[in-house]
């Protein structure tokens, strides 16, 4: 089984249930010319589409399933301040300056972020407000150290730490010994659906159940291939699958992983539900393998728990997803889960973006492992103005050090496995 088979659909999760009527892709059935072919119907390809589109080129998008149902549509809707890995970390490996740089860079996420939602009339239900629980005391006190490293050296006053009290009386459980608070939360898949409609409003074609699976260039141009036998030829091709791209590339294929993360939405709490999270602010913990959590509109748990390291999902997803939610609160034993569901997602080595030139005619965005919410949408932007001729954010981006997986394509997954095996087991001590 390929990585892309399991999002030839929307899965059977409370997003696709509240999302809505999906925008009505197009059909591929023929050979067709772009000025731009965008492969991936996630944040980054429908934001890569949007901004070519508003600069009036003609733009493809090729989804190999629904608009949005993979990881984009999948995810816990999380919306995390900066990079995947934090500001000390990068100062550490691309210095002060480079690390301002990026700072500003995840901050004008956040900013287009918000832009799109309200420049596009876009009802995603986003919500302020994520608390970063530590579960040890140790990452309590690097959590508080670390937020008043963002305030001293980046001016960044919207963080506040949190002791152990201070989450408890937020969060329902004895599972935490403090944190921060910070940023926010959506849903994810209505925020793809209208990043779909607003690219399909300023022209860009969306095909959906249109999966690329090889990909050339030459001195004219690139070629796309699809599953059907359809091919598209265009002047530049984005690359923006993520983890649902594997055997398209191998450039990418060395740099860029694919995992398995999974959510279950319990049946509606009502009063007990606001009980378990008093704010409403969604929550991400400092375990290897993260949980995450949130209220729904409809007072459901929406619990993100555990990952599997195979390309094919797990079949019983909430019963899978339940000893992780029960290790946070016990108290739900008794609680159905009314949905399940996984999705896959891109992984890289140093968990940094892997945004790169493949070629003179080929940029790619991937490897997000686990912040794509706040920095896909960018990501589009920034390889569309690429395009245009615009390399600035998109050479800084390049900076990032993305070492590809060692063993090459036949020995990656077997090693990536048993390193992270190795770390999730260890986590549980």
């Amino acid at each position: 089984m390929s990585a892309a088979e399991p999002a030839l659909e929307h899965p059977a999760s409370w997003y696709a249930a509240t999302a809505g009527t999906p925008p009505a892709g197009l059909s591929l059935t023929g050979d067709t010319r772009a000025d731009v072919v965008v492969v991936g119907g996630g944040f980054t390809g429908l934001s890569a589409a949007l901004h070519l589109a508003e600069k009036g080129l003609d733009v493809v998008l090729l989804e190999g399933g629904r608009i949005g149902s993979g990881a984009s549509g999948r995810n816990g809707g999380q919306i995390h301040t900066g990079h995947r890995r934090d500001q000390l970390h990068i100062e550490a490996h691309l210095g002060k300056d480079d690390a301002r740089k990026l700072w500003d860079l995840a901050q004008d996420a956040k900013t287009l972020l918000r832009d799109l939602v309200s420049r596009h009339a876009i009802d995603c239900e986003w919500r302020d407000g994520l608390i970063h629980a530590a579960h040890k005391p140790e990452l309590a006190a690097e959590d508080h150290a670390y937020a008043l490293h963002l305030r001293e050296t980046y001016g960044y006053g919207a963080i506040s730490p949190l002791s152990r009290e201070e989450v408890r009386a937020l969060v329902a459980s004895d599972a935490y010994h403090g944190g921060s608070f910070d940023a926010g939360h959506l849903h994810p898949l209505k925020l793809a659906f209208g990043l779909a409609r607003a690219a399909q409003a300023a022209g860009a074609r969306l095909y959906e159940r249109a999966r690329a699976v090889s990909v050339s260039e030459n001195a004219d141009g690139v070629r796309v291939t699809t599953a059907h036998g359809a091919v598209v030829t265009a002047d530049r091709l984005l690359e923006c699958g993520d983890g649902l791209m594997d055997g398209l590339d191998r450039r990418v294929d060395t740099h860029v992983m694919s995992i398995a993360n999974y959510i279950a939405a319990t049946e509606p709490l009502g009063a007990r539900g606001d009980a378990l999270i008093t704010n409403d602010a969604a929550v991400a913990d400092t375990r290897f393998v993260v949980n995450y959590f949130r209220l729904s509109p409809d007072r459901r748990l929406l619990f993100g728990g555990g990952e599997s390291y195979r390309r094919a999902l797990r079949a019983d997803v909430p019963g899978f997803v339940r000893p992780y939610m029960l290790r946070i609160f016990p108290q739900l034993a008794d609680v159905r889960f009314d949905y399940g569901w996984g999705g896959v997602l891109g992984l890289t080595m140093t968990r940094n973006p892997f945004v790169r030139r493949l070629g003179g005619r080929v940029l790619v965005a991937a490897g997000y492992s686990g912040q794509g919410v706040l920095l896909a949408p960018l990501f589009g932007q920034i390889l569309a103005e690429a395009v245009s001729g615009r390399l600035d954010r998109l050479a800084l981006l390049e900076r990032f050090p993305v070492p590809a997986f060692p063993g090459g394509t036949l020995l990656r997954y077997p090693l990536l496995v048993a390193g992270l095996t190795y770390y999730g087991l260890r986590d549980r001590l």
